[in-house]
């Protein structure tokens, strides 16, 4: 689709609007400020991705690398000066053995598997050249690598160890930050992968087993933290011995041998749990694009998941949502591929960030409707960037290069007219200070209605009154289209290879006044950044803080996390990137990506959404806890 070029500059005038189509919002002029509500900082990779393990090569290539997701990946590591949080796992990494004569970039399917499981847990073997093809990835992504547990012969720990050590010799230009021992293991009945005598105390037990054995033959010979796998949680609600309390309970963070020279750590670095919104199969009712984009069900249906969070919080460990769509296992066209879905996506990152949940990995496989681009020929139409990838970059690049960015949701008095589903308002905050307003209008409207409403936003903002906000949207005909998608000026489809490139250079501001109010509109089906004193993706907040980055690297929990010595500038300084990636200190004119701010150089199961009505998803929500509707499948 070719996009218009648009080159403008223009100070927007509020003209007078009826009160019922006005949202007034108020956030907190600082971090500190927002007492209860301002998350923790912001991983840089925080939007993260997953990978299915038999799906690896679609997204990486074989023999030769797939551009178009290399150049995906290299825009949002431009954008915060670290690759997203990656996670290869998901139901075939119990599955699969490692066999290192194996040299083809494929799987192997084992013509007489012996392990146990509805599909058998020796289903699949690979070798070497699933790491090289992992170690495409942008320089120091993160890696969060899923290790079979599910497989139970007699040589299971010789088969578990001479994989995790292959992983850690031979991933060498990414990052590998953490151990997943087995998917879904609460699911482990279903899948005929243990009998009846399994629980969340027996689990304990055979994760700790293999997290030991990896542990003194791999990581300790080369001085590698104990702490470094993640215990799966509960991928379901009814009547688990898997949530983290319980595992807690069964000693799963008991500290590992070794303790004289390991400081009495424990093996867990992080929980490890998965979530979709809705799932095929599972959940008891027909999906539509406009209950999607009813925020409230959102919130109900991730209620059992916040307690798992503050569980995780207690025992004192970071949470990973290491898995997570709208609608699993492989999304649905209409829904999960639209621009509706793109503006649920933003909206559950900034949400998950304000619940502390240290990253969200999106699980992609090469078939789903819901994976951000579609990485090789499927469904009659060739590899292509979808909708949702903008919500990728829009919080990267809300994020930036700062290792500081806090967010928190804005509070909302009242609602007009008929947005109280319908509005997601978020604050950031960099180094402490409010940095942004973000306001995700998800009213539906479609690309074919010749009228489209928008709202009001009357910001009071008496601290910065007097400064400018720039505005940058996150926009497209409708709720209901598939392309022509523009975040900040940027398309990433008009290339065909991923590439960003600006077809709107106008740049939209709107001053405070004395009085510190400040208003502007934002459509129906639209979403909308207003940034204090530059444009997102310009300015001080596009530039790279060594000093900070180290600091968050430092007091992570996962070693690793954020990896150090990326960049070599001191504190405050740094390569600003333009607002579509490309190095500059002012707005982009080109569109093009620059290496300044780049690196160095099928699916399961889980809780449906309750609340088939958004008036009473909440009422629907406390119900379903008591009554355990709340489902889960393999």
């Amino acid at each position: 689709m070719t996009l218009p070029l648009l080159i403008s500059a223009s100070i927007l005038i509020a003209t007078p609007v009826a009160a019922s189509n006005t949202l007034s919002l108020k956030p907190n002029a600082t971090a500190a400020d927002a007492v209860g509500s301002a998350s923790q900082i912001i991983d840089p990779a925080f939007c993260g991705m997953g990978i299915e393990p038999s799906n690896l090569f679609s997204f990486t290539g074989g023999s030769s690398p797939n551009t178009l997701s290399v150049n995906l990946l290299n825009n949002l590591a431009n954008y915060t000066g670290f690759a997203p949080h990656f996670r290869i796992g998901g139901n075939t990494e119990d599955n699969m053995i490692y066999d290192p004569d194996y040299k083809e970039y494929s799987l192997n399917q084992v013509a007489h598997p012996t392990g146990q499981g509805n599909i058998p847990s020796d289903l699949f073997t690979f070798g070497p050249t699933f790491f090289e093809a992992i170690d495409r990835f942008p320089t120091n992504t993160p890696i969060t690598y899923g290790l079979n547990l599910a497989y139970d012969n007699s040589d299971f720990i010789s088969h578990i160890v001479a994989q995790a050590d292959a992983a850690r010799t031979m991933l060498k230009n990414v990052q590998l930050v953490s151990f997943e021992i087995g998917n879904e293991p609460d699911l482990y009945l279903q899948n005929s992968f243990r009998n009846g005598s399994w629980d969340g105390s027996t689990y304990t037990k055979q994760w700790l087993q293999r997290a030991e054995a990896v542990y003194e033959q791999v990581l300790k010979p080369n001085n590698i933290s104990s702490t470094f796998f993640e215990p799966g949680c509960t991928a379901s609600t009814i009547g688990t011995t898997f949530q983290i309390e319980d595992l807690v309970q069964a000693g799963i963070t008991a500290v590992a041998n070794d303790t004289g020279s390991n400081n009495n750590q424990t093996y867990v670095a992080t929980w490890n749990q998965h979530d979709y919104y809705y799932y095929i199969g599972v959940s008891g009712y027909d999906l539509t694009l406009d209950m999607l984009m009813q925020l409230p069900t959102t919130y109900s249906q991730f209620l059992a998941w916040v307690t798992q969070t503050q569980q995780a919080f207690a025992a004192g460990f970071p949470y990973a949502l290491r898995e997570m769509a709208s609608v699993g296992p492989i999304g649905q066209e209409g829904i999960s591929d639209v621009f509706g879905a793109t503006l649920w996506q933003l909206n559950f990152f900034l949400y998950a960030a304000s619940l502390n949940i240290s990253t969200v990995q999106m699980h992609m496989t090469d078939d789903s409707y819901a994976a951000p681009w579609q990485p090789t020929q499927m469904y009659g139409t060739g590899p292509h960037v979808r909708t949702t990838y903008y919500a990728w970059a829009a919080v990267t690049q809300l994020i930036g290069g700062t290792c500081s960015m806090q967010v928190a949701p804005i509070s909302v008095d009242s609602y007009p007219g008929s947005y109280s589903d319908r509005i997601g308002a978020y604050a950031t905050y960099q180094y402490g200070d409010l940095a942004s307003v973000v306001v995700i209008n998800t009213k539906p409207v479609n690309a074919s209605d010749s009228h489209k409403n928008s709202l009001t936003i009357s910001l009071s903002l008496p601290a910065q009154s007097g400064q400018t906000l720039y505005l940058s949207y996150l926009t497209a005909d409708g709720a209901d289209s598939k392309t022509g998608t523009v975040w900040n000026g940027i398309s990433y489809e008009q290339s065909d290879d991923g590439k960003p490139t600006t077809v709107d250079k106008s740049v939209d501001s709107v001053k405070i006044d004395s009085s510190g109010t400040a208003t502007f509109t934002v459509r129906d089906s639209q979403a909308v950044v207003a940034a204090l004193g530059a444009q997102i993706g310009t300015g001080a907040n596009a530039k790279y803080n060594a000093t900070a980055c180290g600091t968050l690297a430092s007091s992570e929990a996962v070693p690793g996390e954020l990896p150090i010595g990326r960049h070599s500038s001191s504190s405050g300084s740094g390569t600003s990137t333009g607002s579509d990636g490309s190095s500059s200190s002012s707005s982009p004119t080109d569109g093009s990506s620059s290496d300044a701010g780049s690196p160095n150089a099928n699916s399961k199961k889980s809780a449906a959404i309750l609340g088939s009505s958004p008036l009473t998803s909440i009422c629907l929500c406390l119900l379903a806890i008591v009554s355990g509707l709340f489902m889960s499948l393999a």
